[in-house]
């Protein structure tokens, strides 16, 4: 394998910059290809067999074009709906993004856990399976929440997030919760990191919050573990599928990581 050859992460949105961040401290001088599906964003509102056809045939053209070591989709989403159709077309390692939903249930002190994540996400059986095998005798509250996607998109691009928006994903999981505490909150999307200082404020110090960046970030770093890596000669790559202008306000937020301008898939 080419020493350059790049790890490519790929998302919906700038969602898996979280994941990204994580890789990075780790792996700070592996080569990367971040991808951007811009033009199918939202993931949440799409059917499973649309998902699963736009991620599979998108990848499958990426690494075709760019030769990656290992393909990451850091997207719960995708994950959980196409993970194994990628596998199956790509002949490298592919490695998911799945809720965080063992270590939440190893985590919480009051058996009551809030999953906030995109609709196509909480309705899969994959989560269903996660939860019992993980999570039995837990309470396991899920919610969707998909104005966290766009709020998180804004956010990275310099935008204001509306506490109105925070407080109803804490308010309709509380009222699920009735009498009981929740004290564990799995992210279950990777955008919803990018809000964590907001959803931290709305549910207060006593809710932790889980996410799955850095056991995917060490995933990574196994499966490559051994292997020649030569940093890029320049910035990491950031790819959009789209109009370049969805990438628009982006670019301290990308320069802050260590990436060059957007370039059009």
């Amino acid at each position: 394998m080419d020493k350059s050859s790049p790890i490519l992460l790929f998302d919906s949105g700038v969602g898996g910059l979280t994941v990204y961040d994580a890789l990075r401290e780790v792996l700070p001088g592996a080569p990367v290809i971040y991808a951007a599906d811009l033009a199918g964003l939202p993931y949440g509102t799409k059917t499973e067999a649309q998902i699963a056809a736009r991620v599979a045939g998108l990848l499958g053209r990426m690494a075709e074009r760019w030769q990656p070591r290992l393909a990451c989709i850091a997207c719960n989403t995708a994950s959980t709906i196409a993970l194994g159709m990628v596998r199956d077309v790509l002949e490298i390692p592919v490695v998911g993004t799945v809720p965080a939903i063992k270590p939440a249930a190893a985590m919480t002190q009051t058996g009551t856990i809030g999953l906030v994540g995109t609709e196509a996400t909480i309705r899969q059986r994959y989560v269903d399976d996660l939860e019992t095998e993980f999570a039995a005798g837990k309470r396991l509250l899920r919610i969707a929440a998909p104005g966290l996607v766009q709020a998180a998109e804004a956010k990275l691009r310099g935008g204001p997030v509306d506490p109105a928006l925070i407080a109803d994903v804490r308010d309709r999981l509380q009222a699920l919760a009735g009498d009981e505490r929740i004290d564990t909150l799995v992210l279950a999307c990777t955008h919803f990191p990018l809000l964590a200082e907001e959803l931290g404020h709305a549910f207060g110090p006593d809710v932790r919050q889980v996410d799955g960046a850095a056991g995917i970030a060490r995933r990574i770093a196994h499966l490559i573990e051994g292997q020649n890596l030569t940093p890029s000669p320049g910035p990491n790559r950031f790819v959009v599928t789209g109009p370049l202008a969805g990438a628009i306000g982006l670019e301290a937020a990308l320069a802050a990581r260590g990436f060059g301008a957007a370039q059009a898939f």
